[in-house]
């Protein structure tokens, strides 16, 4: 729809994530409590890290595959020489770590958003709440940052060297208007993506699966028109050490309008009743702060 600590979890395997505890939505769902901004914090503040520290570690991901595929002195890179090839590989690792990220157990919390373009577009269709969603975005940006900051410390040689640059995200050699269409297309078509399967009452559990796929199609074929964001924390995470803001007003706006209009479209094709909920794995025993599953509305 968006390139990376402990999250807590396994590893992820194709073979148990189908394994989940049976559909934890309540057939009568309880009554939304409103909440202020102490109130939020006071009780969501686990989400709220949690989605800080899974943009995090997906920007760590990004900065040490970066790192391996891009930098000159790194052994694969001499070894690969096709860049084709490379983009395909940091693709395959980064829509694998979406994934992990996703089925990890503070992603089955949080809801994984770990992008605010996600959790802006779930906020228009109702299903969060307005301080939870300012919250999410605020951490959303400070995880990334953070993350960027932390790998930063261990890969700073490589990571400053101009073939990497923290794998800032900047527009390609067809310029600013193929990289704005390309960022609107590509986040259209994620949260399409999430929307259709999150809420299909066979496939919602594999909606992390799907993700992660098209996260690594992108990546491999479109990079090299915008960089491949998606995700304006994601950009900003890379652009504060080298201080490359490029285009920043093409990631600040069309992640978001892509999505947006997902959004707008799946609201006109089902209507608002169809959309369930906004976490991309819903069908576990963690409990949910937006619809109030497994206990999320309990103080």
């Amino acid at each position: 729809m968006p390139s990376t600590t402990n999250l807590e979890a396994a590893p992820v395997l194709a073979s148990n994530v189908g394994a989940e505890p049976a559909q934890s939505r309540p057939a009568a769902m309880p009554a939304v409590p409103e909440l202020g901004f102490a109130g939020s914090v006071q009780r969501h503040w686990p989400e709220y890290s949690m989605e800080a520290a899974g943009l995090g570690v997906f920007m760590i991901s990004a900065c040490v595959f970066g790192a391996l595929y891009e930098f000159p002195g790194s052994p694969v890179h001499q070894a690969i020489k096709w860049q084709l090839a490379r983009r395909l590989l940091m693709g395959l690792s980064m829509g694998l770590t979406a994934i992990a990220i996703i089925y990890s157990p503070w992603g089955k919390q949080s809801g994984a958003h770990i992008n605010p373009s996600v959790t802006l577009t779930f906020l228009r269709l109702g299903k969060i709440k307005h301080w939870d969603a300012i919250l999410y975005v605020i951490s959303q940006f400070a995880g990334a940052a953070l993350g960027v900051a932390v790998i930063a410390i261990f890969l700073g040689r490589e990571l400053a060297d101009p073939a990497v640059d923290y794998v800032v995200t900047v527009p390609g050699a067809r310029g600013p208007w193929v990289a704005l269409a390309a960022e609107y297309a590509m986040a259209l078509g994620m949260m399409s993506l999430v929307l259709y399967f999150s809420n299909h009452h066979k496939l919602d559990r594999y909606t992390g699966l799907f993700a992660g796929a098209l996260v690594a199609a992108y990546i491999t074929l479109e990079a090299p028109f915008s960089g491949m964001s998606m995700n304006p924390a994601r950009t900003m995470g890379s652009a504060l050490p080298p201080n490359v803001w490029k285009g920043l007003w093409i990631y600040l706006t069309a992640p978001p309008l892509g999505m947006l209009t997902a959004a707008e479209l799946y609201l006109w094709w089902k209507g608002k009743a169809a959309v369930k909920c906004c976490k991309l794995h819903h069908a576990n025993d963690k409990r949910c702060i937006f619809c109030g599953a497994n206990g999320g509305f309990q103080a």
